[in-house]
């Protein structure tokens, strides 16, 4: 019964164990062995023989006995072994070449290694990697004084000296790099580089008998000897990565597979090796070692165990029996890092069913008691460790330094966590190298550095960075003085010849293809380096000395060389990201952020690992305090709980904030805060996360985040710090912060920079300089153009520090970043690179563009920030510590003054760098710069632009400001930054005449051929007035019309005679008002959208916007008070107030306080008066119906209710059946012409009383009067005119100033008595006129002296009525004699016109007016001399103001403008509104036209039309002419005259006078000559373009200049034919796809609203394409760009020495790349139909889904989507599969359709979470390379009783799946609550659907970027 019929397998492992169980209790221990194969050694006289069973071999004497393995063969060989041995001496025997293949670990390497010691055979070893070329196997050149000589490599040495080749890794090995050894193998023959030809020994043998040997050497043939054999080591690939083997090559080895050892075999060797371990618990680890490597775990992707760790690891439970195996397991294969959830409940259950899942119950070493230097061994330590309340002393290997006890260091503070990592480390140590793997900055270096001293190693460190090759870890070639080329070890061989402890930081970013070369290193301790040297391990060392008693010298001389025995190697890395692609997927996933599943089985054999979790909340508070103890502890505590509430989520946009605040990031912010106290937590975590910068669903969380922790930020101050620098006594302050100023040895590279200080430049000065006290390094990241490179100039400049500057780009390498080599007489000699420069001279060194650079270069900045460390190219070292420093050659001590300053720009679309932040961010201080704030912005181009017009400048300022959120938000993507305005300004400081709209097309003619881009562009600049297209001749002003002559028409007397008839009293009663309330309403603010009206023609309109109102309101009343305006609506009744130039509209509504408006039936009618100081900001509200009056404060949002008379309470009572007793009751009024005094009339139409409102006293004063009045008009503050209600008859009431003044306290009625003229002309007595408008304030005396045409200096009032255009009524009211009324008399009564006339604008009213309207819409302006009133269009005369042909335009009304001073009339349209209120019976009761009007504090009127579109217009002729002025110059003056170019010669001869010259009748063109008139070029004469002469005179000579707008017009029949070409493409298209013109145009609807996103959405995604197929560099070409590695291989006169980029491709075995799964759940439900007259949701959803569909069209490959819909009906409503996705329009129609279809015929109900549920799961089923569900909902989730918590966990319940949730505009609220209770960036709300297509974009675009 032979053993070896096991072998391999589950099956196996469990036939041996039932074996063992069986016989074990027969034999007992050692019973069960089977005798088989011996190996045999036999002497005889005619040599030794080797005999291994039955085959024998015979031995030779090796030539060089040193280069013989030694100490390979271990005592007892296991049978399994043996076996082996036999076939490969068969093989050598048949002289062919073997390939053993296996899985990874040192198994099939010993094995060989043991048939060459056995059969005393010279071994030629070498390990392949990726970077091996057929220059390491056949030969190398290297210069020997001056010549090139060809060194012989391995494969060439072991064929000619008859060595056996072993060649490790055959599947790292690039491809085509192999067959050069294809024909060795097979024919033994070989062409060298140097001429010589290898041949096999037998034809050599045979030439031999025929030539001599002189002849074969002459022709250079050269023997191969007849023991060359190679040896083949490998993977299986494809099960291990790797590159398949060559078939050309696979056919000329013969195969064996190695597997583990047989299971006996293995428990023997364990047995051996840990006697104090029960057998049980060794064979239980066995057999989970063997469990996880059969084919069963392998399918489940389970990694192979690293079985040949088992006995160093069952060495270290040997020492510590007590300890858990479990923990021991995870050291060897720690499945908690590598593997998914799936992958841990696997493995945790093979433990279970070992009985190995004891990590709870048994003790972990806690500490580490004590290290001392062992008394009888060199190069040992005793250590203690403490573990269970046991200390156990053991022994470790330890440096040459004296051991530091632990505790004892100052800079490590240590944690309960560290220590017992360190302990555990301890135990490791004993036996194996070790990898540390944790997050970034959770202080694996610390720990690492504080192990090492505890030992007493000396440390070396060497960073790994993704591109470095097997050279740049052995061995670098050099140049000696004299040139010639010699390798240098690298810091890696010294460590291993000195035993120094060797960190390899970053294990996880170098190609496993390079690490390769080092697993020799790590299981034998061997290694062949490239220039032939060997290093042994220590005892084998001392054997081959002992064996061949050689001395050191004489090893040395043939480079040999031992390890030392305390060497060990301590691994750092970062933790594999789980589910990734194993290995560097393709070039694209390998350079990616997310990382990849570096740890595979090959690496697991070469280290025992430790993870270094992060710290508990308690001990980082510990380490922080102790570390920076004058931290605040409230922000010390505030900034843990943040941390470990990211730390702990498993959303992965949280686990990437989190790994913004590392543990090195949170010391940090705590340091500065111990400095700064004042700093807010919040702004500290915002700059270390960058926050400004992160995409928005990131930035949204972590909003969340600090908002959950309840850190909130402090708001600005309204007032600004004073943010000064100034330079005094040799101290810098900058803001509060000061630092002394550097004195430089180095003066001249000291930045000196225009820069103007700006409060924002200033703020990002100070927070730099706070963090560069601190010792930290910087880092600027923003958006192009903001003035970073300025920043850190001025703030070198102000400091005084000299700068050395490095510009990094796409082909930095690291060897460029430290040296730049170069060759000078056949030397190589190395510059410095700026770097070095500054470390050495203690300079500060900017980096710029650091983004720009792959990431793995800059990485190595990390040890030199770190550690202070670094590696040169040349072999120097830069060192901080200087204790480390002495002694040592090639040292360069950095200066403790070098800084970096690095700069980037933001991550992410669309600079599409790499992500510097994310890979390097937590070890500089961070600082996001921004463009500057408006202010600050504005601050600073009127430095750079002192003679621009400031209102240009405030226009530049707005219109990029918007741009820059537009970009934020992701509708544009180009971020325009301060640069592109300053240089705007810049120009126009130049060349001010040039206009504003030309010279901003120097930075939008880019985006010019875009057309969605040029649309959003051109909106936003004429937005806000910048005219970019206008040309100067678009001129729209009305038409001016003559005014009719004034006439005196009449007089007006006052009666002031004795008659008690004439003259009435009026008695006063006083009395306190009741005020009811306050009630406090919301006062809503919502952005204002103004735009621009002059952007592409110039007209009176100057600005206009929508107020936010719905259909049915009805607007009211609009009043103004210096800028802001009041706009009242009544249906319902609410309030809004806006500035003039302000950014947001407040509105009140008020439908809370009023009885509910039914049906239309109580139709309230409200008026404004906004009150003066102290109520500023105050408004009165009266309501006219019921007489209600409101006082509002619109700041806090009070009402309260005024109660005025006692009697009111009835009144109201009443109100509830007013219209019974309708005709009874007129209206109440108000006027408010003194409302700044804060008093306010009311009366009430038919009535007697007058009472008036003393808003600050809270009184009413009731004046009784005698009459009846109609109306009453305020005239001045103490004299107002009364009309009776019947007759007309004026009546001019006197009151006192002060109502409250008892003496007077009487009111005089004096009736007023108008006459005619005595011509008989105008107004009969009995005819009088009822004004509609009369001012209360008098025409300055200039105007009414132009008006009246007359010098005239009284007191006067203007007053218009239906028959005049104005009057003026000079003396009135303050003179007693006749005032004269003066009139323009109108043609025709306004009154008699009929309102029927106006065609159309009737039938927009429906019918006749039956009402008379309240508001007269007439004011006055009294600075410009102007009436203006609002007509309709049919009382305008519009045959006069537009010509006979021209049909008017459609208009709301026209403002028709009575200028008194010039005597003109204007008729200016005002535009229709965009949506009338259905309620039109109501309207017409407002007022005749469409509009209401009020006139505005800055001159002009605003009206405000039904629709509630606010529009300012400006009126005064002198104010409308400036205005003209400037908004030409905007545009600039393209006057169409042709641009000459004129070269000034001198001509040498003076000028004599000047004259006109002489006339030519024939008009001929002159050129120079000084006689001639209207000549070019000439002197003297008057012409253009010479010199001397008295004018510029222009005869006509030059080619007739056809105007600018001709030419730039294309002839009408091209473009006639352009449009029907595309109209017929059109049609074809459609008939193409079977598709009617109207369906096209429903299509067209839904496309149209999304177009904008989805080119935004295409650019994106094309980008990103562009950079997936970003190209690599090839080393080692044959033609391209020098590389610099490669110099010396290139004097030495090799080929391959250049790089070039190309596509790399994939690494062998690398996953293919999937696309990414999207599915898009569409909300049908009959809600969405229900209320989509609301908020046209379904609308929405329908455009969100063409979206989707448009924007992912022919990105099938990267996305695949579907779209599913849910309803009452189920969740699972197909709209769109996802191997059938609508190719064409029609198709798409379709999808749309169906949409639209099942909402309305579906079932109600909502299965929004099961749909959500259901998609989740079913999505993870298919591959993919990320999965996205994004949820289109309603938020209607409570009325089914859904709770938020469930749909929370169903978004999150799959890590793999981002899942996102849109909700629709909901009722009242409740999305709003429903996002709070949701994970932060995973919900949205659209209150406005049209957002839903923008937050689509977002949610891809962060998503995508992320995955990048």
């Amino acid at each position: 019964m032979h053993s070896y019929v096991l072998c391999g397998g589950s099956a196996a492992s469990i036939a041996s164990r039932r074996m063992r169980n069986i016989l074990g209790a027969v034999l007992g221990r050692d019973g069960w062995m089977w005798k088989t194969h011996e190996v045999k050694l036999l002497n005889t006289s005619s040599g030794d023989t080797l005999k291994i069973g039955d085959i024998a071999y015979k031995l030779k004497k090796p030539q060089n006995p040193e280069l013989v393995p030694v100490k390979h063969i271990s005592e007892s060989l296991p049978q399994a072994v043996v076996q082996h041995l036999r076939w490969i001496m068969q093989k050598d025997l048949l002289g062919q070449d073997v390939f053993l293949i296996g899985p990874p670990g040192p198994l099939r390497r010993s094995i060989a290694m043991q048939y060459l010691e056995l059969t005393k055979r010279e071994v030629e070893y070498v390990a392949l990697s990726r970077d091996t070329t057929e220059t390491d196997l056949k030969q190398r050149r290297e210069i020997r004084s001056g010549t090139a000589y060809y060194i012989d490599q391995c494969a060439v040495r072991a064929a000619t000296q008859g060595r056996v080749l072993v060649l490790e890794g055959l599947e790292k090995a690039e491809r085509n790099v192999l067959p050069v050894l294809n024909n060795l193998l097979e024919n033994r023959e070989m062409q060298l580089e140097d001429g010589r030809f290898l041949m096999s020994a037998e034809r050599y043998d045979k030439l031999l008998q025929e030539h001599t040997k002189e002849e074969l050497d002459s022709w250079k043939i050269v023997r191969v000897s007849e023991d060359f054999r190679v040896i083949a080591l490998g993977l299986p690939v494809p099960k291990f990565k790797g590159n398949p083997l060559d078939p050309p090559l696979r056919s000329r080895f013969q195969a064996r597979d190695i597997y583990y050892l047989p299971f006996k075999d293995q428990l023997e060797q364990l047995y051996n090796a840990s006697p104090n371990i029960a057998a049980e618990r060794v064979s239980q680890m066995l057999s989970l070692a063997t469990t996880l490597c059969s084919q069963e775990s392998s399918s489940l992707g389970l990694p192979e165990f690293p079985v040949d760790n088992l006995s160093p690891a069952l060495h270290v439970l040997n020492t510590f029996p007590m300890m858990s195996s479990q923990q021991l397991i995870h050291r060897l294969y720690p499945y908690r890092s590598i593997l998914g959830k799936e992958g841990h409940t696997a493995v945790e259950n093979v433990l279970s069913k070992f009985e190995l899942l004891d990590g709870r119950h048994q003790p972990a070493p806690s500490s580490v008691v004590n290290v001392s230097k062992a008394l009888d061994v060199e190069g040992l330590a005793d250590v203690t460790l403490r573990i269970a309340d046991k200390d156990i002393a053991f022994q470790v290997p330890a440096g040459s330094k004296a051991p530091r006890p632990p505790k004892s260091s100052q800079a490590f503070i240590s944690t309960a966590s560290q220590s017992q990592l360190i302990a555990e480390m301890m135990q490791s140590h004993m036996t194996k190298d070790m990898c540390l793997i944790g997050a970034k900055g959770c202080g694996k270096s610390v720990v690492a550095r504080e192990f090492a001293a505890m030992l007493g190693y000396s440390v070396e460190p060497v960073m790994l960075y993704q591109d470095m090759t097997a050279r740049d870890l052995l061995q670098q070639r050099y140049t000696l003085p004299n040139g010639d080329t010699a390798w240098r070890p690298s810091p890696l061989v010294t460590a291993a010849i000195e035993g120094k402890l060797l960190i390899l930081d970053g294990i996880h970013r170098v190609n496993l293809g390079t690490l390769a070369v080092l697993s020799r290193l790590l299981n034998d301790r061997e290694l062949d380096l490239y220039d032939g040297t060997r290093l042994l391990r220590w005892d084998r060392y001392q054997a081959l000395k002992e064996q061949l008693q050689f001395t050191d010298q004489q090893l040395q001389e043939r480079s040999i060389l031992p390890i030392h025995p305390s060497f060990r190697v301590l691994a750092l890395a970062e933790p594999p990201v789980v589910g990734a692609a194993t290995s560097n997927g393709s070039s694209s996933s390998s350079s990616n952020s997310r990382g990849q599943q570096w740890l595979n089985p090959e690496l697991l054999t070469m280290f025992l690992y430790h993870t270094v979790s992060p710290l508990a909340m308690a001990e980082e508070m510990g380490l922080i305090q102790s570390l920076s103890p004058s931290v605040p502890v409230e922000a010390a505590e505030q900034l843990l709980n943040l941390t470990h509430s990211l730390r702990k989520t498993n959303d992965p946009t949280a686990q990437s904030l989190a790994s913004s605040l590392s543990t090195r990031q949170l010391l940090r912010i705590c340091r500065r805060l111990s400095e700064h106290p004042e700093e807010s937590v919040a702004r500290s975590v915002n700059k270390a996360c960058l926050s400004r910068f992160l995409p928005s669903l990131a930035s949204a969380s972590l909003a969340k985040s600090l908002a959950d922790c309840s850190i909130h930020d402090s708001p600005d101050p309204a007032e600004p710090r004073d943010l000064s620098c100034a330079v005094k006594d040799g101290v810098l302050k900058i803001g509060s912060v000061s630092a002394p100023v550097y004195n430089p040895s180095d003066k001249i590279k000291v930045p000196d920079v225009l820069f103007y200080d700006n409060p924002q430049h200033m703020m990002v000065m100070e927070d730099m300089l706070k963090d560069f006290l601190l010792g930290e390094h910087l880092l600027l990241v923003g958006n192009q153009g903001v003035g970073k490179n300025k920043v850190v100039d001025r703030f070198l400049h102000l400091l005084n520090r000299p700068r050395e500057y490095l510009q990094l780009h796409r082909d930095t390498t690291v060897q460029t970043l430290t040296l730049q080599p170069s060759v000078r007489n056949g030397i190589i000699t190395y510059e410095d690179s700026p770097l070095v420069k500054a470390a050495k001279l203690g300079h500060i060194l900017v980096i710029d563009e650091a983004d720009k650079a792959p990431t793995n270069v800059t990485s190595i900045l990390k040890t030199l920030v770190e550690s202070g460390e670094m590696i040169l190219a040349d072999g120097r070292r830069i060192i901080s510590d200087p204790r480390e420093a002495e002694g040592r050659a090639n040292t360069i001590m950095m200066h403790p003054g070098f800084r970096m300053i690095v700069l980037a720009n933001r991550p992410g679309f669309p600079f599409l760098g790499n992500d510097f932040f994310g890979a390097l961010g937590d070890i500089f201080s961070c600082h996001a710069v921004d463009n500057p704030k408006p202010q600050a912005e504005l601050e600073m181009l009127k430095q750079y632009g002192p003679a621009v017009p400031d209102a240009t400048l405030q226009k530049l300022v707005a219109a990029f400001g918007e741009l820059r959120s537009m970009a934020e938000q992701g509708k544009i993507t180009y971020p325009y930054s301060t640069r592109e305005v300053v240089n705007i300004v810049k120009h126009l400081q130049k060349f001010p005449d040039e206009g504003l709209a030309n010279v901003v097309r120097n930075v939008f003619d880019f985006d010019s051929y875009n057309k969605d881009v040029r649309e959003v562009l051109l909106e936003v600049l004429h937005k806000h007035g910048i005219p970019i297209g206008a040309k100067p001749t678009s001129v729209n002003l009305a038409k001016e019309l003559p005014l009719p002559e004034v006439k005196m028409t009449g007089y007006w007397t006052i009666n002031q005679g004795g008659n008690a008839r004439r003259k009435m009293l009026c008695p006063t009663e006083t009395h306190l008002i009741d005020i009811k309330g306050p009630v406090f309403l919301r006062v809503q603010a919502h952005p204002c959208s103004r735009q621009e009206s002059r952007a592409l023609s110039f007209s009176e309109e100057k600005t206009h916007w929508q107020l936010p109102m719905s259909d049915v309101n009805i607007i009211c009343d609009v009043t103004t008070k210096d800028d802001t305006i009041y706009v009242a609506t009544c249906n319902p009744v609410s309030l809004y107030s806006m500035k003039e130039r302000g950014d947001t509209i407040h509105c009140m509504e008020l439908y809370d306080v009023f009885p509910r408006t039914i049906s239309g039936v109580w139709q309230p009618f409200v008026t404004v008066a906004p009150l003066g100081s102290p109520l500023d900001g105050q408004v009165v509200l009266h309501e006219e119906q019921s007489n209600t009056v409101l006082h509002l404060d619109l700041v806090t949002g009070a009402v309260r209710r005024l109660m005025l008379s006692q009697d009111s309470e009835q009144s109201s009572a009443k109100a509830s059946n007013w219209w019974s007793n309708k005709e009874q009751q007129g209206q109440y009024i108000m006027r408010h012409d003194f409302a700044n005094k804060n008093w306010l009339l009311f009366y009430r139409e038919e009535g007697n009383q007058l009472e008036v409102l003393d808003v600050l006293e809270a009184k009413v004063h009731s004046i009784s009067l005698p009459i009846k009045l109609k109306s009453v008009f305020l005239v001045a503050e103490d004299r107002w005119l009364l009309l009776e209600s019947n007759t007309n008859k004026k009546f001019l009431l006197t009151k006192p100033m002060h109502m409250a003044a008892e003496d007077s306290g009487v009111c005089q009625l004096h009736c007023i008595s108008e006459d005619s003229v005595s011509s008989g002309h105008g107004v009969s007595s009995g005819d009088v006129l009822a004004p509609q408008m009369l001012s209360s304030e008098q025409l300055p005396n200039e105007n009414l002296s132009v008006a009246l045409d007359q010098k005239i200096v009284s007191p006067n009032r203007i007053m218009a009525d239906t028959g005049s255009y104005a009057r003026i009524i000079v003396g009135f009211p303050d003179l007693v004699s006749a005032n004269e009324v003066y009139s323009f008399t109108r043609p025709g009564d306004l009154s008699e016109m009929k309102s029927g006339d106006g065609g159309a604008y009737s039938f927009l009213r429906g019918g006749v007016r039956s009402n008379v309207p309240k508001r007269h819409n007439c004011v006055e302006l009294l600075s410009a001399g102007q009436v203006v009133r609002a007509l309709p269009p049919n009382k305008v005369p519009l045959k006069e103001v537009y010509p006979k042909d021209v049909t008017p335009p459609l208009t709301a009304a026209y403002l028709e403008v009575t200028d008194l001073t010039s005597k003109k009339l204007k008729y200016i349209p005002i535009p229709r509104p965009m949506s009338v209120s259905p309620y039109t019976n109501w309207l017409t009761k407002v007022s005749e036209s469409d509009v209401v009007i009020a006139p505005l504090g800055s001159g002009g009127v605003v009206t405000v039309d039904t629709g509630g579109y606010v529009r300012l217009w400006e009126t005064g002729s002198d104010t409308l002419q400036r205005s003209l002025m400037e908004w030409r110059n905007m545009i600039g003056t393209e006057d169409g005259r042709p641009v000459q170019i004129t070269i000034q010669k001198d001509s040498g001869l003076d000028v004599s006078a000047p004259k006109h010259g002489k006339i030519d009748a024939n008009n001929d063109p002159h050129v120079g000559g000084n006689q001639w008139a209207g000549g070019t070029g000439g002197r003297d004469t008057a012409g253009l373009g010479g010199k001397g002469g008295p004018y510029r005179l222009d005869a006509g000579h030059k080619v007739y200049q056809v105007s600018q707008a001709e030419k730039d017009a294309v002839p009408e029949e091209v473009r006639r034919a352009a449009r029907e070409m595309a109209e017929q493409a059109f049609k074809d298209r459609l008939r193409e796809i079977d598709m009617s013109e109207y369906d096209a145009a429903t299509y067209e609807r839904f496309s149209k609203a999304v177009r904008r996103q989805v080119q935004s959405l295409r650019i994106i995604l094309d980008s990103l394409q562009a950079k997936g197929k970003e190209r690599q560099w090839l080393k080692n070409q044959a033609l391209g760009e020098l590389d610099d590695a490669k110099i010396i291989d290139g004097l030495t006169g090799e080929k391959a020495i250049y790089k070039r980029r190309g596509e790399l491709d994939p690494e062998p075995g690398a996953p293919q790349q999937k696309p990414k799964r999207l599915r898009l759940l569409a909300d049908v439900s009959g809600s969405m139909y229900r209320f989509n007259g609301v908020d046209g949701r379904l609308e929405r959803s329908m455009e969100a889904v063409c979206m989707v569909m448009e924007a992912l069209e022919s990105y099938e490959h990267k996305f695949k989507y579907d779209i599913v819909g849910h309803s009452g009906d189920g969740c699972d409503i197909e709209l769109v599969r996802a191997d059938k996705v609508p190719k064409n329009n029609k198709e798409r129609l379709k999808v749309i359709k169906n949409m639209h279809a099942h909402s309305q015929f579906c079932m109600s109900g909502d299965y929004t979470l099961e749909a959500t549920d259901a998609s989740i799961r079913e999505l993870v089923r298919e591959e993919a390379d990320e999965y996205f569900v994004v949820v289109l909902s309603d938020a209607n989730l409570e009325r089914y009783g859904i709770r938020p918590e469930r749909f929370a966990r169903v978004l999150t319940s799959d890590p793999q799946v981002n899942a996102f949730a849109i909700f629709i505009g909901s009722l009242g609220d409740q999305a709003e609550r429903l996002q709070k209770t949701l994970p932060a960036g995973r919900s949205f709300v659209a209150m406005d659907t049209k957002d839903i297509p923008q937050i689509l974009q977002q949610i891809f675009t962060s998503t995508m970027l992320s995955s990048a």
